[in-house]
C-alpha cells in the first residue's frame, strides 16, 4: 500500500520554493495574538483609491436604505460578454442566447457592437429583418464616439422599431493621458461632437424610436465634477424629458475600491445630476476585486435605477457583474426580480453552450453544488428544516411550495428554480446520520429510528472512507439492504416456517422451524408480543436473545404497501440492529429480529 504522506521540508525551506514565506520583523504595534509577518510583495507600487480619485460625499444616505423593487436589468452578454470570449458567438449562438433573454423577461438587451465586426453587424440586421424582437423589447447597440463608427451603428439598426444607441468614451485621467492623448477639455469636445452627430443621424430616421445612452468609461477613476459636466451637457443636448429620458451609465470599468466608495460616487451623481427626472441612472460594475455584485447592490441603494451585466458574470478579466446573482439575491429577500429563473439549469445550459465556458459548480444559485450538503451537521439541519417545513405547510393548509421558506443553509427553496431535492443532500465520508436518514426516507420510504442512525452512519463512513467517493441514494439503499435486511435470510439461523398467534390478552405464542447448521428443529416460545415470543423460542434453542426494541411503519399509503420493521437485539452481550421488509408488518418484524440476531454472530447451543 502506498502512502500519500509528504515529509516536512528541511528547516529554513518550504515545499514550494517559488514562494517567499513572509519573514519580516513583526510590526511594533502588532498584538500578541497576530504572528503574521511583513511579506516581500511590492505593495508600495500601488496607490489606494482615495489617492487616485476625489471622493466628495461625506453625508451619504444610502446605508440606511433598502431595495424593495428590482432595477431595470440590461444583459450585455451579446456585446460586452461576447467581446470577452476566446471564440465569439456566431449568429446561431447569438440568436439562441437572445431568445433565452427574451423568454426570461428582459426588456432591454444590448445585442452587439455593430461597427466592430461583420458578425455583430449581421446579427443586428438579422434581428431587424427576422421579426425576432417582441414589441416591448428595446434593442441596444454600442458605439465609440467616432463619427464613422456612429454611422455604421445607425445603419445597423435600420428597421428596428425601438433602439437605444450607447455612446462611450474613456474619461479617466490615466486613459486621457495614455490612451487618448487628449486634455480634459479636448475629451469633452470629442464627446459633445460625437453626441451631436449621433443626434443628427438619428433625426434622419423620422418615425423611428431611437433613444440615447452615454457611458463615461472608467467613471470610477474620473473626477466627479468632470463626469457631471459631461452628463449634464448631454442631457441638455439630447433634449431629455421625463417621457423620453437619456441614460447615463456609470461603469466601474476596472474595480479599484471597496463597494462603499462606488456607492458614494453613484449617490453623488444621483444627487447632483441636472434634470434628474429626465435621466435614468445606470451602473455597469466589473468584478476585478471580486465585489462586483456588492458594488451593484450598493449602487442601487445609492440611486441607480438600471444595472448592466451578464448572466453568471462573463466578461473581460474577472467579468461583468452577475445578473443571476443580483436578481436572486433580491428574490431571497422577498423582492420580485421580474425575471424568470424557474428552470435555472436550462438557463445555465444555454449560457455554457453559447459562451463555451463552464459555470463553476459553486457559482451562487446556478452551480451544480450550491444546494448540496456533504457535511453531517449541515445535512442534519437541512433534513430537520425540510421536515418541519412540510409539517408547517400541512398545518397551514397550503402546499410546501407556497409556504414561507425557512430551512437552515438554504437561502431559497431549490424547487423554486427548478432544482430537485435529490441533490440537496449527498453522501460521502464527511456525511452524517441525519443526511443518510433523509435520503433513505425521501427516496426509499425508510424512517430509521434515531438510535439506529449512528450504526448505519458508521457503516456508510467505512465504505466512503475506503472508496474515497460519494454514494448515490440507490447505492445507499443497497448498502442498507445488504447490511440489515439480507442477514434475516442468509445468516446462520433462518426460519423455514413459523406461525404467531395471540393466545390471550397480552399473550402471544410463536412456533417455528429453525434451521441452523444444516439441521432443522421445532421451537416454541411465549411472550407479551410476537417479537418477545420469537425471542423466547430462540432461547429454547440455546440462543440467549433479548429484543431491546422493535418499531415498524408503512413505506407508502394504500393496501398492499410494504412495511419496514427495525429491531435492536442483544445476544451474549453483543448488540446489533436488523431490519425486515414485507407486505405484512408482523412478517417484517420477525425478519428484523432474525437479521439482528444473525448480525451478532449467534449460534445455537
Amino acid at each position: 500500500m502506498t502512502s500519500s504522506f509528504v515529509p516536512p521540508a528541511p528547516s529554513g525551506t518550504t515545499a514550494f520554493p517559488t514562494l517567499r514565506t513572509p519573514s519580516g520583523e513583526l510590526p511594533a504595534d502588532a498584538p500578541a495574538w497576530n504572528p503574521q509577518r511583513p511579506s516581500s510583495m511590492p505593495h508600495h507600487r500601488y496607490r489606494p483609491a482615495h489617492d487616485r480619485v476625489a471622493l466628495p460625499l461625506a453625508d451619504r444616505t444610502w446605508p440606511g436604505r433598502r431595495v424593495e423593487r428590482a432595477p431595470l436589468w440590461v444583459p450585455v452578454d451579446l456585446r460586452d460578454g461576447n467581446q470577452a470570449l476566446a471564440e465569439p458567438m456566431d449568429t446561431t449562438r447569438k440568436r439562441r442566447f437572445f431568445d433565452l433573454l427574451v423568454a426570461m423577461g428582459f426588456k432591454e438587451i444590448e445585442v452587439g457592437y455593430p461597427s466592430a465586426s461583420r458578425t455583430d453587424f449581421d446579427f443586428v440586421r438579422h434581428l431587424a429583418e427576422s421579426g425576432a424582437v417582441p414589441d416591448d423589447v428595446t434593442i441596444s447597440v454600442f458605439t465609440p464616439a467616432r463619427t464613422d463608427l456612429i454611422d455604421r451603428t445607425v445603419e445597423s439598426v435600420e428597421g428596428l422599431p425601438r433602439t437605444l444607441i450607447h455612446l462611450y468614451t474613456a474619461t479617466a485621467p490615466v486613459w486621457r493621458d495614455v490612451v487618448l492623448g487628449r486634455s480634459r477639455a479636448e475629451v469633452h469636445t470629442l464627446i459633445r461632437e460625437a453626441a451631436t452627430h449621433l443626434m443628427r443621424r438619428a433625426g434622419e430616421r423620422p418615425g423611428a424610436d431611437i433613444r440615447f445612452e452615454f457611458s463615461p468609461e472608467v467613471f470610477n477613476l474620473t473626477e466627479p465634477d468632470f463626469v457631471l459636466e459631461i452628463c449634464d451637457g448631454l442631457t441638455e443636448l439630447w433634449e431629455a424629458s421625463p417621457d423620453r429620458p437619456v441614460i447615463h451609465n456609470l461603469p466601474a470599468t476596472v474595480e479599484i475600491a471597496t463597494p462603499d466608495v462606488y456607492a458614494d460616487q453613484i449617490e453623488y451623481m444621483h444627487r447632483h445630476l441636472a434634470r434628474r427626472d429626465s435621466v435614468i441612472l445606470s451602473v455597469h460594475p466589473h468584478n476585478d476585486r471580486g465585489t462586483g455584485v456588492a458594488c451593484a447592490e450598493l449602487a442601487v441603494l445609492a440611486g441607480a435605477q438600471r444595472v448592466e451585466g451578464c448572466l453568471f458574470g462573463n466578461g473581460e478579466r474577472t467579468g461583468n457583474v452577475d445578473l443571476v446573482t443580483l436578481a436572486l439575491n433580491l428574490y431571497a429577500q422577498g423582492v420580485d426580480p421580474m425575471i424568470d429563473f424557474s428552470d435555472i439549469d436550462a438557463v445555465r445550459d444555454v449560457v455554457e453552450h453559447c459562451n463555451r465556458l463552464p459555470v463553476h459548480p459553486r457559482h451562487p444559485y446556478g452551480g451544480d453544488l450550491v444546494h448540496t450538503a456533504f457535511s453531517g451537521t449541515h445535512q442534519d439541519a437541512i433534513a430537520k428544516g425540510m421536515a418541519l417545513h412540510t409539517e408547517r405547510a400541512a398545518a397551514s393548509g397550503v402546499s410546501p411550495g407556497d409556504a414561507p421558506w425557512e430551512v437552515p443553509y438554504l437561502p431559497i427553496d431549490p424547487g423554486d428554480i427548478g432544482r430537485t431535492y435529490e441533490e440537496v443532500i449527498r453522501i460521502n465520508s464527511q456525511s452524517g446520520k441525519g443526511g443518510i436518514a433523509h435520503l433513505l426516507r425521501t427516496h426509499h420510504g425508510l424512517d430509521l429510528p434515531r438510535a439506529m442512525r449512528p450504526d448505519f452512519s458508521r457503516t456508510v463512513q467505512h465504505v466512503t472512507d475506503g472508496t474515497g467517493r460519494e454514494l448515490s441514494h440507490k447505492e445507499l439503499w443497497e448498502l442498507f439492504r445488504t447490511t440489515y435486511l439480507t442477514p434475516a435470510h442468509d445468516g446462520t439461523l433462518t426460519l423455514d416456517s413459523w406461525t404467531a398467534s395471540e393466545t390471550g390478552p397480552g399473550e402471544h405464542e410463536f412456533i417455528c422451524e429453525l434451521r441452523t447448521g444444516g439441521r432443522v428443529r421445532t421451537c416454541r416460545g411465549t411472550g407479551n408480543s410476537p417479537q418477545a415470543a420469537l425471542a423466547d423460542a430462540l432461547r429454547s434453542a440455546g440462543v440467549p436473545v433479548e429484543v431491546l426494541g422493535c418499531t415498524q411503519h408503512s413505506t407508502a399509503t394504500g393496501p398492499g404497501s410494504p412495511a419496514v420493521a427495525y429491531a435492536e437485539c442483544r445476544v451474549d452481550g453483543v448488540t446489533r440492529w436488523g431490519a425486515g421488509r414485507d407486505t405484512s408488518a408482523l412478517a417484517a418484524s420477525v425478519q428484523a429480529v432474525m437479521a439482528a440476531v444473525n448480525r451478532t454472530g449467534a449460534q445455537t447451543r
